[in-house]
């Protein structure tokens, strides 16, 4: 009973944080016009370069049709480009300059939240969580 209880209270936790995170962030990257959602494209995108629309929704384990909204939206706003793949079906994202142009900026924006989130944490315990979080699967 107890640890049922302590599990609850830790998920609990973790989904608070994680909503008190992403609103943080969202406020700091509306100077860009941007969500934490579209941030996460942008970020993968930057750090792995082109990809289909699933290797995104696979890597950011999110619902395909969530992602696919997103990428419309993105490219609306001429964060992304989508271009044919080897299939027809397929699609390759990659970013546009724009979004090249003006992703340190961006970055920027989103290091500042997280400095403010993890200046109580010392590198040891940045280690543990990271090693933590990443046990949950």
């Amino acid at each position: 009973m107890i640890v049922s209880l302590l599990n609850q209270d830790l998920m609990h936790t973790m989904q608070q944080k994680s909503r008190h995170i992403s609103k943080k962030v969202n406020e700091a990257l509306r100077k860009h016009e941007l969500y934490m959602s579209q941030w996460s494209i942008l970020y993968c995108l930057h750090k792995f370069g082109a990809m289909t629309q699933k290797e995104i929704w696979l890597y950011l384990n999110v619902e395909a049709p969530t992602v696919t909204r997103t990428l419309e939206r993105m490219e609306k706003s001429e964060w992304i480009m989508r271009e044919e793949g080897t299939d027809k079906r397929e699609r390759i994202i990659k970013l546009t300059e724009k979004a090249k142009n003006e992703f340190s900026g961006i970055k920027q924006s989103v290091e500042s939240v997280e400095r403010e989130f993890l200046s109580r944490v010392t590198e040891e315990e940045k280690t543990q969580l990271y090693q933590l979080l990443h046990k949950l699967g």
